[in-house]
């Protein structure tokens, strides 16, 4: 499901589109459809990696790789690698174990449409996929490169990153969390995954380590920005707007930027975020980051 024309300008939508075509092909020509007696892994990998989405991470990446004339076709490969890992993040988190939630991207969940079992190793596969195709020479000549994007996303997905973060949430539905440790959780589960997605692009640019540092900032800041917008829009949207179910939060007692501050103070801390996010891209001169810029107003205004 792309962004609603209504959500983004019309000339970052057209942007977000036809770098949402152009990764869905490099995904779908890295996961051929297979007639092995092992294909419903297959199925269940495609459907939970294909079943829609914004692409936002991949976008950033293409984005940022772009900023440092990196080859599209390297840049495509390692957007997919991110698209990997953050699906199988929604595979498993909407495992019953998890978040227990029948609904995504406006489809049935990938356990609903296949069974938990298969979820599971569907949700394995893609996150190793992930390290397979970063490690291959495709993604990069220079092996130092290929071994840094290695490291770097190991270290955003792992139990510093993205799998403490849902740890966090996971404890949020039994322990009262203050606004610093929601704000610690969200970094580690949504914010580690995006400063990846900027910077890959910058280490596959061979880019300088105050750039790095400046697109890593913007992503820590622009995802919470997005974190602190999804927990408005779960309390005020619909399932049918959302793609996804929505409530859940409240129903399992977890604390959220909304339950903490109000949906008011909220509002303005995204915006806060969001004019933060964007004064680290000042380095990039020309106006070379305009679309950046422009990605963040787009997740401060978006309605799904």
């Amino acid at each position: 499901m792309a962004p609603s024309p209504r959500d983004a300008a019309p000339g970052l939508q057209e942007q977000m589109n036809e770098i949402s075509e152009a990764v869905n092909k490099t995904i779908m020509r890295l996961l051929p459809e297979s007639d092995l007696p092992e294909a419903p892994l297959f199925e269940a990998m495609r459907y939970g990696t294909l079943n829609g989405g914004k692409r936002l991470r991949p976008f950033m990446l293409m984005q940022s790789a772009k900023l440092f004339g990196v080859d599209m076709a390297r840049a495509r490969r390692a957007a997919a690698a991110v698209e990997f890992v953050h699906a199988y993040s929604l595979v498993h988190d909407d495992l019953p174990a998890m978040d227990n939630a029948d609904l995504r991207r406006g489809k049935p969940s990938t356990h609903k449409a296949y069974d938990e079992a298969t979820a599971i190793l569907a949700g394995d596969a893609l996150l190793t996929l992930a390290f397979e195709v970063l490690s291959d020479v495709e993604t990069h000549e220079d092996p130092r490169v290929r071994v840094e994007l290695v490291n770097l996303l190991a270290k955003a997905s792992g139990p510093h990153g993205l799998c403490g973060g849902q740890m966090l949430d996971l404890i949020g539905e039994k322990q009262e969390f203050d606004l610093g440790t929601i704000s610690r959780l969200q970094r580690m589960k949504t914010g580690k995954l995006m400063a990846f997605a900027c910077e890959a692009g910058a280490v596959l640019g061979k880019a300088s380590e105050p750039m790095r540092k400046a697109l890593c900032n913007y992503a820590y800041d622009l995802g919470l920005a997005f974190q602190v917008t999804d927990d408005i829009l779960d309390v005020e949207s619909s399932p049918e707007a959302m793609g996804k179910d929505t409530g859940k939060d409240a129903q399992a007692g977890k604390s959220t930027f909304v339950s903490t501050m109000g949906k008011d103070q909220a509002r303005a801390r995204a915006q806060m975020l969001v004019e933060q996010s964007k004064r680290h891209l000042h380095i990039f001169d020309n106006g070379r980051a305009d679309t950046l810029k422009e990605l963040a107003d787009y997740v401060l205004q978006r309605r799904a």
